[in-house]
């Protein structure tokens, strides 16, 4: 059984030349492009809505001194070493050009109790910082107050796909709330909010 987990390089050579060309021929051609989805738009996010995920807060500073920041649900772990995260944002965000530019950002992680600051920076037209209390990361970028969890990154690399750009950052501090053991996390599914519970 171990054979089977081996790369095509790592089978001793004469196991390769033993392969006959029947078995060759029987073999699933590679599928070189995606066939068309069976689903419309509103099918594929409804069966997306039903992955829980937490929620965060993109932050950075514009070369004006702005701060910016977008809610965003779609962070992810990428490395531990180096050590990487991941997020994405519409290819149409009027941010988009900030943070493409900009060298750093701070992914702030959102308790359960902050779900007012998570429909903030998803909704509010102006200055979505007026009346938020937040501090200086290393880097000069916003940390927010309350935060469950951020994460200071450098904007390491960016890559579209479809309507979004993926972009990956290198974590160059990170820090957790003092009380974070005892604080819930926010969490998004099905269109609602949520926290968790042990099971």
């Amino acid at each position: 059984m171990a054979s089977s987990l081996l790369a095509p390089w790592s089978i001793p050579l004469e196991s390769q030349q033993s392969q006959s060309s029947d078995d060759i021929e029987n073999e699933p051609p590679l599928m070189k492009r995606a066939n068309p989805p069976n689903f419309d738009a509103t099918a594929f996010r409804d069966a997306l809505s039903q992955f829980a995920t937490g929620v965060t807060v993109i932050t950075t500073r514009a070369e004006s001194g702005q701060l910016i920041g977008i809610t965003a649900s779609s962070f992810n772990s990428v490395s531990l070493n180096p050590p990487l995260v991941l997020w994405s944002l519409a290819t149409k965000s009027a941010s988009m050009p900030v943070f493409q530019a900009n060298s750093h950002y701070v992914v702030n992680v959102l308790a359960a109790t902050q779900v007012d600051l998570c429909k903030r920076f998803a909704t509010v037209k102006g200055d979505r910082f007026a009346g938020v209390s937040h501090a200086a990361g290393d880097t000069g970028m916003p940390v927010l107050d309350g935060a469950l969890a951020w994460f200071e990154c450098h904007n390491r690399s960016r890559y579209q796909e479809g309507d979004h750009v993926i972009f990956v950052g290198q974590v160059e501090r990170c820090g957790v709330h003092e009380n974070a053991a005892e604080i819930a996390p926010l969490v998004f599914q099905a269109g609602h909010f949520h926290t968790v519970g042990s099971l």
